[in-house]
């Protein structure tokens, strides 16, 4: 007659298991709590050292303003730093765009053509890896509508991520699928439209996330170089002005909205990312999970 083995879990099993889960589950609720907390206690910190210096030091307000100096001159000049705000994000979105456009568009031409890619690849990596604080003069020298200078010296910035980022992430599909495609008889175009692009989407992503900043930092560059000969109303010919008269306060100003003009980008393009990946995508899925 067999026997049967019935196992059978004893309470103090039950016991380490329970409280395994519950160490886990408040090592992710402190991290998930950390995850605000903590940079809002390094800001204040900040502020505090900040504030401190200055008192301590009795340093005039004209070569390093306190904090609370800082946010009264954001309120009072906050008109004329909203005016020149709008215009340094105008570039900065318009820039993104047409890096968007031209870097997504090259990047299926070099999957598509492989010759296409080898002969104009090197190009687009010199054109990345040359400073724009030396192409921009350049720029303004030989482009007469000063608008286009602006943005031109923000796409050159932009591009490179997306394009390279695009790249890889076509040249980077499972070559299982490849096959099973190829088995079911699908075109180029079908392989492009229903494989490479939704393989390639998590890294345009990332890419997408990096370009926005560097288009912010593409026109900030941008407005320095051409400064008064420029538009001269953007961020960065602000705080040129500022500096010109001594204004550090405002200086501090239109740099607190830059900061929080690169930040703000950043997170409207990592819920973009969220939002298109958080379903199917393995790294949003552990996020979640």
């Amino acid at each position: 007659m067999a026997s049967t083995d019935i196992k059978v879990d004893s309470p103090s099993t039950n016991k380490v298991v329970d409280k395994n889960e519950l160490l886990k589950k408040r090592k992710e609720r402190n991290i998930r709590i950390g995850k605000w907390v903590m940079p809002i206690i390094v800001f204040m910190i900040t502020i505090y050292l900040w504030y401190w210096i200055v008192q301590v030091n009795s340093i005039p307000h004209y070569i390093l303003p306190g904090p609370f100096l800082v946010v009264t001159t954001l309120i009072q000049d906050f008109q004329i730093l909203l005016s020149a705000l709008q215009i340094t994000i105008q570039i900065t979105l318009m820039a993104l765009a047409v890096a968007v456009i031209g870097g997504v568009g090259l990047a299926i031409l070099f999957t598509q053509s492989k010759f296409f890619e080898i002969s104009f690849f090197p190009y687009a990596v010199i054109l990345q890896v040359t400073p724009i604080i030396s192409i921009a003069p350049l720029i303004f020298i030989y482009v007469d509508n000063r608008t286009v200078g602006l943005l031109l010296c923000a796409w050159i910035v932009a591009f490179f991520p997306i394009l390279s980022n695009t790249t890889l992430g076509l040249n980077s599909v499972d070559h299982n699928l490849k096959d099973l495609f190829k088995i079911y008889g699908a075109n180029r175009w079908q392989k492009l439209l229903h494989l490479q692009i939704p393989s390639a989407l998590p890294y345009f992503l990332g890419g997408l996330r990096i370009a926005g900043g560097l288009a912010l930092i593409g026109a900030v560059v941008a407005e320095y170089v051409a400064g008064t000969g420029g538009i001269g109303s953007g961020l960065a010919y602000t705080i040129l002005e500022a500096g010109y008269r001594l204004n550090i306060p405002r200086m501090f100003a239109a740099l607190l909205l830059i900061a929080g003009t690169g930040v703000f980008i950043f997170a409207i393009l990592s819920f973009l990312s969220h939002l298109l990946l958080h379903k199917w995508h393995e790294s949003a899925l552990q996020k979640e999970n």
